[in-house]
Protein backbone atom coordinates (compact mmCIF):
# COMPACT_ATOMS: atom_id res chain seq x y z
CA UNK A 1 0.00 0.00 0.00
CA UNK A 2 1.69 3.43 -1.47
CA UNK A 3 1.17 5.44 1.87
CA UNK A 4 1.04 9.24 0.73
CA UNK A 5 -0.28 10.86 3.82
CA UNK A 6 2.50 12.50 4.63
CA UNK A 7 2.38 14.73 1.44
CA UNK A 8 1.23 18.16 1.45
CA UNK A 9 -2.03 19.25 0.08
CA UNK A 10 -1.08 22.84 -0.45
CA UNK A 11 1.81 25.16 -0.11
CA UNK A 12 0.13 27.65 2.26
CA UNK A 13 2.82 30.74 1.20
CA UNK A 14 2.61 29.51 -2.33
CA UNK A 15 -1.13 30.21 -2.23
CA UNK A 16 -1.22 33.65 -0.35
CA UNK A 17 0.87 34.78 -2.89
CA UNK A 18 -1.64 33.52 -5.71
CA UNK A 19 -4.36 34.90 -3.87
CA UNK A 20 -3.04 38.28 -3.52
CA UNK A 21 -1.99 38.25 -6.89
CA UNK A 22 -5.19 37.71 -8.47
CA UNK A 23 -8.01 38.14 -6.60
CA UNK A 24 -9.03 41.40 -6.08
CA UNK A 25 -9.49 43.44 -2.47
CA UNK A 26 -7.59 44.17 0.52
CA UNK A 27 -4.16 42.20 0.48
CA UNK A 28 -3.15 40.60 3.04
CA UNK A 29 -2.45 37.16 4.91
CA UNK A 30 -4.86 34.16 3.93
CA UNK A 31 -5.63 31.34 6.54
CA UNK A 32 -7.00 27.71 5.38
CA UNK A 33 -9.02 25.59 7.19
CA UNK A 34 -9.46 21.68 5.69
CA UNK A 35 -13.23 20.37 5.36
CA UNK A 36 -13.68 16.67 5.99
CA UNK A 37 -16.96 15.96 4.82
CA UNK A 38 -17.21 14.37 1.08
CA UNK A 39 -14.67 11.23 -0.44
CA UNK A 40 -13.46 13.23 -3.51
CA UNK A 41 -11.65 16.27 -4.20
CA UNK A 42 -10.21 17.64 -1.16
CA UNK A 43 -12.29 21.13 -0.16
CA UNK A 44 -10.56 24.16 2.37
CA UNK A 45 -12.14 26.98 3.70
CA UNK A 46 -10.09 29.95 2.82
CA UNK A 47 -9.96 33.40 4.60
CA UNK A 48 -8.29 36.52 3.81
CA UNK A 49 -9.62 39.57 6.08
CA UNK A 50 -13.74 39.49 5.64
CA UNK A 51 -13.44 37.84 2.64
CA UNK A 52 -14.49 33.76 2.79
CA UNK A 53 -13.98 31.25 -0.02
CA UNK A 54 -14.00 27.51 -0.82
CA UNK A 55 -10.84 26.38 -2.59
CA UNK A 56 -10.92 22.83 -4.35
CA UNK A 57 -8.24 20.83 -5.79
CA UNK A 58 -7.90 16.87 -6.66
CA UNK A 59 -6.58 14.50 -3.74
CA UNK A 60 -2.78 13.57 -3.53
CA UNK A 61 -1.83 10.10 -5.74
CA UNK A 62 -2.29 8.63 -9.06
CA UNK A 63 -5.64 9.29 -10.40
CA UNK A 64 -7.88 7.21 -12.90
CA UNK A 65 -8.27 9.01 -16.07
CA UNK A 66 -11.03 12.22 -15.89
CA UNK A 67 -11.46 11.75 -11.83
CA UNK A 68 -10.82 14.35 -10.06
CA UNK A 69 -11.05 17.24 -12.72
CA UNK A 70 -11.16 20.41 -10.69
CA UNK A 71 -10.81 22.37 -13.50
CA UNK A 72 -13.78 21.13 -15.50
CA UNK A 73 -15.59 21.49 -12.14
CA UNK A 74 -14.45 25.66 -12.39
CA UNK A 75 -15.56 25.55 -16.46
CA UNK A 76 -19.51 24.69 -15.60
CA UNK A 77 -19.40 27.02 -12.55
CA UNK A 78 -18.00 29.75 -14.57
CA UNK A 79 -20.66 29.10 -17.13
CA UNK A 80 -23.81 28.48 -15.55
CA UNK A 81 -23.41 31.40 -12.65
CA UNK A 82 -26.39 33.43 -12.86
CA UNK A 83 -28.22 30.75 -14.61
CA UNK A 84 -28.41 27.61 -12.30
CA UNK A 85 -27.98 27.64 -8.25
CA UNK A 86 -24.26 27.56 -8.38
CA UNK A 87 -21.77 29.53 -6.01
CA UNK A 88 -19.78 32.54 -8.09
CA UNK A 89 -16.31 31.63 -9.49
CA UNK A 90 -13.30 33.48 -7.62
CA UNK A 91 -10.38 32.15 -10.02
CA UNK A 92 -8.97 29.59 -10.98
CA UNK A 93 -4.73 28.01 -11.42
CA UNK A 94 -3.99 25.55 -13.87
CA UNK A 95 -0.65 25.39 -12.87
CA UNK A 96 0.00 22.35 -10.69
CA UNK A 97 3.43 23.84 -9.92
CA UNK A 98 1.84 26.84 -7.52
CA UNK A 99 0.20 24.60 -4.64
CA UNK A 100 0.89 21.27 -5.90
CA UNK A 101 -2.27 20.65 -8.16
CA UNK A 102 -4.89 22.40 -9.80
CA UNK A 103 -6.96 24.05 -8.13
CA UNK A 104 -9.97 26.99 -8.05
CA UNK A 105 -11.73 29.26 -5.53
CA UNK A 106 -15.40 30.42 -5.14
CA UNK A 107 -17.48 31.81 -2.64
CA UNK A 108 -18.06 29.88 0.53
CA UNK A 109 -22.21 30.11 0.74
CA UNK A 110 -23.61 30.55 3.77
CA UNK A 111 -26.17 28.01 4.50
CA UNK A 112 -27.26 23.85 5.51
CA UNK A 113 -26.31 20.60 4.07
CA UNK A 114 -28.07 17.86 5.45
CA UNK A 115 -26.45 14.55 5.55
CA UNK A 116 -27.45 13.27 8.87
CA UNK A 117 -30.34 15.65 10.14
CA UNK A 118 -33.09 18.29 9.06
CA UNK A 119 -33.32 21.50 10.66
CA UNK A 120 -36.41 21.31 13.62
CA UNK A 121 -38.04 24.01 11.73
CA UNK A 122 -38.15 21.80 8.48
CA UNK A 123 -38.95 18.71 10.07
CA UNK A 124 -42.15 18.27 9.13
CA UNK A 125 -44.21 16.35 6.63
CA UNK A 126 -44.83 20.10 4.91
CA UNK A 127 -40.92 20.66 5.49
CA UNK A 128 -40.12 17.48 3.78
CA UNK A 129 -42.22 17.86 0.76
CA UNK A 130 -40.48 21.66 0.04
CA UNK A 131 -37.36 19.83 0.06
CA UNK A 132 -37.95 17.16 -2.19
CA UNK A 133 -39.93 20.19 -4.44
CA UNK A 134 -36.78 22.32 -4.12
CA UNK A 135 -34.42 19.69 -5.25
CA UNK A 136 -37.08 18.69 -8.49
CA UNK A 137 -37.02 22.59 -9.24
CA UNK A 138 -33.24 23.25 -8.94
CA UNK A 139 -32.98 20.22 -11.85
CA UNK A 140 -35.25 21.17 -14.07
CA UNK A 141 -33.68 24.88 -13.83
CA UNK A 142 -30.88 23.55 -14.77
CA UNK A 143 -31.58 20.88 -17.45
CA UNK A 144 -33.37 23.98 -19.03
CA UNK A 145 -30.18 26.06 -19.55
CA UNK A 146 -29.06 26.82 -23.18
CA UNK A 147 -25.37 24.75 -22.39
CA UNK A 148 -24.36 26.45 -26.04
CA UNK A 149 -25.01 29.50 -25.08
CA UNK A 150 -23.66 29.39 -21.74
CA UNK A 151 -20.55 28.44 -23.52
CA UNK A 152 -20.53 25.48 -21.77
CA UNK A 153 -18.39 22.96 -23.93
CA UNK A 154 -20.35 19.92 -25.12
CA UNK A 155 -21.65 18.01 -27.71
CA UNK A 156 -24.77 16.60 -28.54
CA UNK A 157 -25.36 12.43 -28.93
CA UNK A 158 -24.02 9.16 -27.80
CA UNK A 159 -24.12 10.54 -24.06
CA UNK A 160 -25.96 6.98 -23.02
CA UNK A 161 -23.26 5.42 -24.81
CA UNK A 162 -20.46 7.00 -23.93
CA UNK A 163 -21.56 7.11 -20.42
CA UNK A 164 -21.65 2.76 -20.09
CA UNK A 165 -17.73 2.82 -21.72
CA UNK A 166 -16.37 5.10 -19.63
CA UNK A 167 -17.75 3.57 -16.62
CA UNK A 168 -16.79 0.11 -17.89
CA UNK A 169 -13.33 1.28 -18.44
CA UNK A 170 -13.52 3.11 -15.02
CA UNK A 171 -14.04 -0.43 -13.31
CA UNK A 172 -11.55 -2.00 -15.09
CA UNK A 173 -9.20 0.18 -13.97
CA UNK A 174 -9.85 0.44 -10.94
CA UNK A 175 -10.36 -3.72 -10.73
CA UNK A 176 -6.71 -3.69 -11.47
CA UNK A 177 -5.16 -2.19 -8.38
CA UNK A 178 -8.38 -3.37 -6.11
CA UNK A 179 -9.91 -6.29 -6.29
CA UNK A 180 -12.22 -8.38 -9.22
CA UNK A 181 -16.08 -8.27 -7.93
CA UNK A 182 -18.67 -10.82 -9.30
CA UNK A 183 -22.06 -9.05 -11.30
CA UNK A 184 -20.39 -6.00 -12.27
CA UNK A 185 -20.04 -8.03 -15.73
CA UNK A 186 -23.79 -9.02 -15.97
CA UNK A 187 -24.40 -5.41 -15.32
CA UNK A 188 -22.48 -4.26 -17.90
CA UNK A 189 -24.24 -6.46 -20.56
CA UNK A 190 -27.77 -5.56 -19.30
CA UNK A 191 -27.16 -1.69 -19.84
CA UNK A 192 -25.45 -2.47 -23.21
CA UNK A 193 -28.70 -3.91 -24.30
CA UNK A 194 -30.97 -1.94 -23.25
CA UNK A 195 -29.79 1.50 -24.00
CA UNK A 196 -32.79 4.25 -24.82
CA UNK A 197 -33.12 6.35 -28.04
CA UNK A 198 -31.24 9.68 -28.04
CA UNK A 199 -32.97 13.07 -26.62
CA UNK A 200 -32.15 16.46 -26.80
CA UNK A 201 -28.89 16.89 -24.62
CA UNK A 202 -28.49 19.60 -21.52
CA UNK A 203 -26.00 19.95 -18.82
CA UNK A 204 -25.93 17.08 -16.46
CA UNK A 205 -24.31 17.86 -12.86
CA UNK A 206 -23.55 13.97 -12.76
CA UNK A 207 -23.25 13.67 -8.99
CA UNK A 208 -27.10 15.09 -7.80
CA UNK A 209 -28.19 14.24 -4.16
CA UNK A 210 -29.24 16.09 -0.96
CA UNK A 211 -26.14 15.95 0.20
CA UNK A 212 -24.25 18.21 -2.55
CA UNK A 213 -26.46 20.90 -2.48
CA UNK A 214 -26.94 23.69 0.19
CA UNK A 215 -30.53 25.46 1.46
CA UNK A 216 -30.53 28.69 2.72
CA UNK A 217 -31.24 29.27 6.77
CA UNK A 218 -34.85 30.50 6.71
CA UNK A 219 -38.40 29.66 8.09
CA UNK A 220 -39.01 27.37 5.06
CA UNK A 221 -36.41 25.15 2.74
CA UNK A 222 -34.80 27.08 0.04
CA UNK A 223 -32.21 25.50 -2.54
CA UNK A 224 -29.42 27.89 -2.95
CA UNK A 225 -26.30 26.19 -4.23
CA UNK A 226 -25.48 23.14 -6.00
CA UNK A 227 -21.92 22.11 -5.29
CA UNK A 228 -19.55 18.96 -6.23
CA UNK A 229 -19.56 20.10 -10.26
CA UNK A 230 -16.30 17.32 -11.38
CA UNK A 231 -18.19 14.99 -13.29
CA UNK A 232 -20.64 17.86 -14.58
CA UNK A 233 -21.27 17.28 -18.88
CA UNK A 234 -23.19 17.55 -21.65
CA UNK A 235 -25.68 14.90 -21.83
CA UNK A 236 -29.19 13.09 -20.79
CA UNK A 237 -30.96 15.50 -18.39
CA UNK A 238 -32.45 11.51 -17.23
CA UNK A 239 -29.30 10.54 -15.99
CA UNK A 240 -29.17 13.30 -12.88
CA UNK A 241 -32.79 12.66 -11.89
CA UNK A 242 -31.89 8.48 -11.92
CA UNK A 243 -28.75 9.38 -10.32
CA UNK A 244 -30.85 10.96 -7.67
CA UNK A 245 -33.54 8.52 -7.37
CA UNK A 246 -31.11 5.98 -6.56
CA UNK A 247 -29.87 7.99 -3.01
CA UNK A 248 -33.39 9.20 -2.54
CA UNK A 249 -35.31 6.23 -0.52
CA UNK A 250 -33.59 3.56 1.23
CA UNK A 251 -34.73 0.20 -0.14
CA UNK A 252 -34.40 -2.79 1.78
CA UNK A 253 -30.67 -4.29 2.21
CA UNK A 254 -30.02 -6.75 -0.68
CA UNK A 255 -29.96 -10.56 0.40
CA UNK A 256 -26.11 -11.23 2.34
CA UNK A 257 -26.04 -7.61 3.81
CA UNK A 258 -28.79 -7.25 6.35
CA UNK A 259 -26.63 -7.14 8.90
CA UNK A 260 -24.77 -3.75 7.43
CA UNK A 261 -26.38 -0.01 7.51
CA UNK A 262 -27.21 1.18 4.54
CA UNK A 263 -24.87 3.51 2.16
CA UNK A 264 -27.44 6.41 2.05
CA UNK A 265 -28.95 7.98 5.09
CA UNK A 266 -32.25 7.68 5.47
CA UNK A 267 -33.50 10.90 6.17
CA UNK A 268 -35.93 10.88 2.28
CA UNK A 269 -37.77 7.92 4.46
CA UNK A 270 -39.39 10.56 7.20
CA UNK A 271 -43.17 11.40 6.54
CA UNK A 272 -44.00 13.76 3.48
CA UNK A 273 -40.68 13.05 1.43
CA UNK A 274 -42.62 11.79 -2.26
CA UNK A 275 -41.70 8.33 -3.50
CA UNK A 276 -38.97 8.20 -6.12
CA UNK A 277 -42.15 7.73 -8.62
CA UNK A 278 -43.92 10.38 -6.98
CA UNK A 279 -40.19 12.14 -7.67
CA UNK A 280 -40.09 11.03 -11.10
CA UNK A 281 -43.60 12.15 -11.77
CA UNK A 282 -42.81 15.67 -10.54
CA UNK A 283 -40.20 16.00 -12.77
CA UNK A 284 -42.10 14.58 -15.60
CA UNK A 285 -44.88 17.28 -14.93
CA UNK A 286 -42.35 20.04 -14.44
CA UNK A 287 -39.70 19.87 -17.18
CA UNK A 288 -42.27 17.34 -19.62
CA UNK A 289 -39.78 14.66 -20.83
CA UNK A 290 -41.08 11.40 -20.50
CA UNK A 291 -39.96 8.57 -18.04
CA UNK A 292 -41.07 5.75 -20.42
CA UNK A 293 -37.12 4.24 -20.01
CA UNK A 294 -36.51 5.53 -16.40
CA UNK A 295 -34.99 1.82 -15.71
CA UNK A 296 -32.29 2.11 -17.54
CA UNK A 297 -30.99 5.84 -16.21
CA UNK A 298 -31.60 4.08 -12.36
CA UNK A 299 -29.63 1.00 -13.23
CA UNK A 300 -26.65 3.23 -15.00
CA UNK A 301 -26.79 5.32 -12.08
CA UNK A 302 -26.12 2.53 -9.52
CA UNK A 303 -23.49 1.47 -11.89
CA UNK A 304 -21.66 4.78 -11.76
CA UNK A 305 -21.90 5.34 -8.79
CA UNK A 306 -20.76 1.36 -8.39
CA UNK A 307 -17.36 2.52 -10.07
CA UNK A 308 -16.92 5.82 -8.40
CA UNK A 309 -17.12 3.83 -4.99
CA UNK A 310 -14.70 1.14 -5.58
CA UNK A 311 -12.17 4.12 -7.53
CA UNK A 312 -12.27 6.06 -3.42
CA UNK A 313 -11.77 2.71 -2.00
CA UNK A 314 -8.64 2.45 -4.58
CA UNK A 315 -7.22 5.56 -3.03
CA UNK A 316 -8.19 4.57 0.32
CA UNK A 317 -5.73 0.87 0.20
CA UNK A 318 -3.34 3.44 -1.54
CA UNK A 319 -3.18 5.29 1.21
CA UNK A 320 -4.93 8.67 -0.63
CA UNK A 321 -8.01 9.10 0.52
CA UNK A 322 -9.48 12.14 1.09
CA UNK A 323 -11.80 10.58 4.15
CA UNK A 324 -10.93 8.08 6.12
CA UNK A 325 -14.74 6.82 6.20
CA UNK A 326 -13.50 5.13 2.72
CA UNK A 327 -12.65 1.97 4.45
CA UNK A 328 -16.44 1.07 4.68
CA UNK A 329 -16.03 0.73 0.74
CA UNK A 330 -14.38 -2.35 1.17
CA UNK A 331 -18.22 -4.00 2.12
CA UNK A 332 -20.17 -1.45 0.67
CA UNK A 333 -19.41 -1.87 -3.12
CA UNK A 334 -20.47 -5.36 -3.14
CA UNK A 335 -23.04 -4.34 -1.46
CA UNK A 336 -24.11 -1.52 -3.92
CA UNK A 337 -23.42 -3.98 -6.42
CA UNK A 338 -26.01 -6.67 -4.88
CA UNK A 339 -28.73 -4.27 -4.44
CA UNK A 340 -27.80 -2.73 -8.43
CA UNK A 341 -29.05 -6.92 -9.09
CA UNK A 342 -32.12 -6.50 -7.31
CA UNK A 343 -33.54 -3.45 -8.66
CA UNK A 344 -33.40 -5.14 -12.33
CA UNK A 345 -34.71 -8.06 -11.52
CA UNK A 346 -37.56 -5.95 -9.91
CA UNK A 347 -37.79 -3.84 -12.92
CA UNK A 348 -37.58 -0.62 -11.11
CA UNK A 349 -39.82 -1.46 -8.14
Amino acid sequence: MADHSAEPLLDLPALERWVNQNVPGEKGGVTVEKHVAGFSNETFYVTRGAQRWVMRRPPRGPLLPTAHDVLREHRFIAGLYGLARVPRPVGVCEDASVIGAPFYLMERKDGIVMRDEIPAEWDTPAGHRKIAEEMIDALVELHAVDWRAAGIPGREGGYVARQVERWAGQWELAKKRTRDLPGMDEITAWLKAHMPPEVPHTVVHGDYKLDNVMFARGPEPHLNAIFDWEMATVGDPLADLGYLMNTWTNRAPPHGFEDRPLLRTGLTEREGFPSTQAMADMYEAKSGRSMHNFLFYRVLAAYKGISIIEGLYMHYIEGAAANPGAADFEWRVPMMIASCQELIASGGA
